[in-house]
């Protein structure tokens, strides 16, 4: 997002905070977050995608609510009231074709209005009949299958968009279904804007429901939760139990709640727009990675883009809980001061701590759980191993499946294990040598030291896309090139 869309948005949600209040509020989130996915996603050199991608997101939410909702959920009326206004905001965001001058609100010309009207039509039918079947069939749409079957064309998707071959194979069959040449095919000509985040919410609620723990939500409320806007580019990934106990019952707009909610959007704008933007001048990047010659240098170029993404990303996310607060929103945390933090383990726990606690209750917990369960189960380094590097390897592949981000989840899987085993072996000797608070505050400023250069000697996988590249920062960083 650029300063003027996230001033925009801002000013938005302060409106509506000090003069609406409470009238209409779910529906007015429902619009705005809506015009806002069209308006952020970017524009795409594949004839008519960068509105299509958008109409996909809403479609895939519905389809997603109808899965997981409960039964007497489904049957209110006012679903169909909130599935209505989606598909008119869609039509006039569509009818801005038509208008003498370049729409504000989508980032190219929409495409024909008729195929609009045909894809919502076909989408409408197919939910419709959906609801009849629950109906005439209540037993069989309460089958698991539906569940499974759901979170295999999510994640399936998913690795659509994040596997380049995939992608690049995607976007030559786009370009050959709208007769655009094929062999200008790149796999940036497929961005989805905010789908990683919006895959992770309508996981999170469809492993709730297979588990039988999901709150009962409406429409609008679920639609609501995947795509808010403050969160949807950046996150932090919401539970939407606790979403919905603030989207009904929202905080009021008073003048502490306002300085709070101000000063936090302040600190963003700084973090992310001075700090960030600056770092990142002489942060490592593609060019000065090849470029550098000197250790110093080298060194500097690193740690300015391991204060970079910090900035960057920790801004955008105080920019978002600033955003979401004046609106009566508390969005969770999501960074608390990772880099002051003694060993890998701390870090983890508090950077980007939405996705972190995300893993670990969809897969590192469930996974734990099922190699105990074994008649005869792994030794326990053996299984800390396994479930550790596997928890980072998929946090790895959720920013991209390259091999640069598979270094980068063994990195830090491989790190997690190595402190594990030597926290378990060093804890007695660490507590009988730490006995004064001078020995305390010097074991763990080694330990912030220690962790703080591991975790940027990672990010070299994460800022380039070359594994040679990074072979040869490693090498220039330790004067052996």
């Amino acid at each position: 997002m650029t300063i003027v869309q996230i001033l925009i948005v801002a000013a938005a949600a302060l409106f509506w905070g000090l003069v609406m209040r409470e009238r209409g509020r779910v529906y007015f989130l429902l619009i705005a977050s809506t015009l806002v996915i069209f308006w952020l996603q970017p524009s795409l050199p594949l004839r008519g995608f960068d509105f299509w991608i958008p109409v996909a997101t809403l479609i895939i939410t519905v389809f997603s609510w109808h899965i997981t909702a409960a039964e007497e959920s489904r049957r209110e009326k006012k679903n169909w009231i909130t599935a209505g206004i989606l598909a008119c905001t869609i039509l006039l965001l569509n009818l801005t074709r038509f208008l003498p001058f370049v729409s504000l609100l989508t980032p190219s010309r929409p495409p024909q209005i008729e195929i609009t009207i045909a894809i919502l039509f076909v989408a409408g039918l197919t939910l419709s009949a959906l609801s009849r079947l629950t109906k005439f069939s209540a037993s069989f749409w309460r089958s698991p299958l539906w569940v499974t079957a759901g979170l295999l064309l999510t994640i399936g998707l998913f690795l659509l968009i994040k596997i380049p071959d995939l992608s690049y194979w995607l976007v030559y069959f786009l370009r050959s279904l709208t007769g655009q040449d094929v062999f200008s095919s790149r796999i940036t000509d497929f961005r989805w804007l905010g789908f990683s985040y919006v895959a992770f919410r309508i996981i999170h609620t469809l492993r709730d429901r297979q588990m039988g723990r999901l709150p009962a939500v409406d429409l609008a409320e679920y639609v609501t939760y995947v795509i808010f806007y403050p969160a949807f580019t950046a996150g932090p990934i919401d539970r939407i139990e606790r979403f919905i106990k603030d989207l009904r019952k929202p905080s009021a707009l008073g003048n502490d709640e306002l300085l709070i909610a101000s000063q936090r959007f302040m600190l963003g704008l700084f973090k992310k727009f001075v700090v960030a933007d600056a770092l990142a001048l002489i942060a490592l990047n593609e060019t000065n990675a090849l470029q550098v010659k000197s250790v110093g240098w080298m060194w500097i170029v690193l740690y300015a883009y391991a204060f970079q993404i910090y900035f960057d990303f920790s801004g955008y996310t105080d920019i978002a809980l600033g955003i979401a607060r004046l609106l009566g929103i508390n969005l969770p945390e999501n960074f608390a001061s990772p880099y002051l933090k003694p060993n890998l383990t701390q870090f983890w726990n508090n950077w980007h701590m939405t996705l972190t606690q995300w893993f670990r209750a969809y897969f590192f917990n469930p996974v734990t759980r099922w190699l105990r369960s074994w008649e005869k189960p792994l030794p326990a380094p053996a299984m800390i191993a396994l479930t550790q590097v596997a928890t980072m390897l998929l946090i790895g592949f959720w920013h991209g499946v390259t091999w640069n981000f598979t270094l980068w989840g063994l990195w830090h899987g491989l790190g997690l294990f190595i402190h594990n085993r030597w926290g378990d072996m060093t804890k007695v000797r660490a507590g009988e040598w730490a006995v004064t608070p001078f020995r305390k505050s010097l074991l763990n400023a080694v330990g912030v030291v220690v962790t703080f250069h591991f975790v940027s000697l990672g990010w070299i996988f994460f800022a380039l896309s070359s594994t040679s590249t990074s072979m040869q920062v490693f090498l220039k960083l330790f004067g052996l090139r």
